[in-house]
């Protein structure tokens, strides 16, 4: 079983919206996927509570209080973390994982919580070594805007692998109203959009 974790200490930057269309789009790709929600908020359970019988399905399990077992058979666990990560709940999530995805929007309070939390996974031995990759995804980016620029400029310097830059789009809360995802919905806007995930899919194809 592949398993991804998407995280980051910064509230609100994105990382439901990442890990349920993580989930959503192995499950399009007709692998069987668990979706982990351990924030006490439970955004992602709350989608998979809204999403339709239609749409191809995504196990949900708790893990707000305790991390339980995953039966066996599926092939994607995807890991919706919560923001103010303790140092032991990185570790344990991170030793985890084959892969983690790290969201950041563009601004200075975001950059400098990411620039905190990349200084924590890089003092573990598994992320020091290269045994595991940090992929790194610019999150509701606005083209040709000071802000754009500006987080280009910090993801240039930051040591780990920027694999995808997402824009900013009406479409994802459209989609998390309904409890799907861009790649549950037909259409040419959702398309459009389908493809800045291209790169960060690839990445997690390649792990």
């Amino acid at each position: 079983m592949l398993t991804i974790l998407v995280a980051n200490i910064k509230g609100g930057c994105g990382k439901t919206t990442l890990a349920t269309h993580l989930a959503a789009a192995s499950a399009v790709a007709g692998l069987s996927t668990v979706l982990a929600d351990v924030d006490r908020q439970h955004s992602s359970l709350g989608w998979l509570e809204r999403r339709p019988d239609t749409a191809p399905r995504v196990v949900g399990v708790d893990w707000a209080k305790d991390i339980t077992d995953i039966p066996r058979g599926y092939r994607r666990l995807v890991i919706d973390a919560p923001a103010a990560l303790k140092t032991k709940q990185i570790e344990d999530l991170v030793k985890m994982a084959d892969l983690v995805v790290l969201p950041v929007l563009p601004g200075a309070f975001d950059e400098q919580a990411t620039q905190r939390f990349l200084g924590k996974l890089d003092e573990l031995k598994s992320i020091a070594k290269h045994k595991k990759a940090v992929a790194v995804v610019g999150n509701r980016v606005r083209a040709r805007t000071k802000a754009a620029d500006r987080l280009d400029q910090f993801l240039g310097g930051i040591g780990h692998q920027v694999v995808a830059r997402l824009r900013d789009s009406q479409i994802y809360a459209d989609a998390a109203a309904t409890g799907l995802s861009l790649f549950d919905m037909p259409g040419k806007r959702a398309a459009e959009h389908r493809s800045d995930w291209a790169p960060l899919l690839g990445c997690i194809d390649g792990v």
